[in-house]
């Protein structure tokens, strides 16, 4: 009877074949496995800085846009001087004098001269008026200003500090606004007419300063067309009626 073989044996060739595919198959597998993920790993670092940089190229575009967009700064507009007649300064000031009290009456009306012109067509910047209460015995004065010259009150019309007032002052005298029918442009047209030509003739810079104020003892509301920045000093002053526009005297 025979017994089994049971001794080791020598692997045969086509065992060591298959070990030896086996183990190249293995290593190939994993050689793919670790190109695959250098690839992957390459890919993915590529698709990063790809990414990166499209957002700062689409960063760059929204920045680009939003200057365009965006409106230019424009300077402040420097405004010019606003030049006006003295009854239309006069109804912007009536109306503030009398929201200070409702019997306000105009005693003085005059203008200021400034670099803004010349007061020779009538006009100027600034102008100021005396109102008085009789009812509370105070005065205020209230100036209208469209002038841009420096050190000039601020534009529009401007409260002054309210004080005592005395009907028996003859240099405060109300007077009525119904009497106020000649506006300064055509006072100073008359003064022209009485000497104030040949003033302008000789020194054209010189400028015409305007006061309107009652007259106590003719009682007529008068203009003082004066020729020079003061009364004091001026080279000509021509009285022309405020209701009328007649000539009355030549004051200096």
């Amino acid at each position: 009877m025979k017994t089994a073989n049971l001794a080791p044996t020598e692997p045969s060739a086509r065992t060591a074949e298959l070990s030896n595919t086996t183990w190249c198959t293995s290593r190939n597998h994993r050689n793919r496995n670790r190109q695959s993920a250098w690839r992957e790993s390459l890919y993915a670092s590529w698709y990063v800085g790809m990414s990166g940089a499209l957002v700062l190229v689409v960063l760059a575009l929204l920045t680009a846009c939003s200057d365009s967009s965006k409106p230019a700064e424009t300077k402040p507009e420097v405004k010019g001087p606003e030049l006006i007649t003295a009854r239309s300064a006069f109804q912007k000031l009536y109306i503030a004098a009398r929201g200070w009290n409702a019997d306000a009456k105009p005693y003085r009306l005059e203008s200021t001269a400034t670099s803004d012109g010349n007061g020779q067509d009538g006009k100027w910047a600034i102008w100021r008026c005396g109102f008085a209460s009789a009812a509370q015995r105070s005065e205020k004065t209230y100036t209208w200003s469209g002038s841009a010259a420096n050190g000039a009150p601020e534009r529009g019309v401007n409260p002054g500090i309210e004080d005592s007032y005395s009907a028996t002052n003859a240099s405060t005298q109300v007077f009525d606004m119904a009497f106020l029918k000649i506006d300064s442009d055509q006072a100073f047209a008359t003064a022209q007419k009485h000497g104030g030509d040949k003033i302008l003739e000789k020194a054209p810079d010189t400028p015409v300063i305007y006061v309107c104020d009652w007259n106590h003892n003719t009682s007529e509301l008068t203009w003082h067309v004066i020729y020079g920045a003061a009364r004091e000093g001026a080279k000509l002053t021509v009285a022309v009626n405020a209701s009328t526009g007649e000539f009355i005297r030549v004051e200096k």
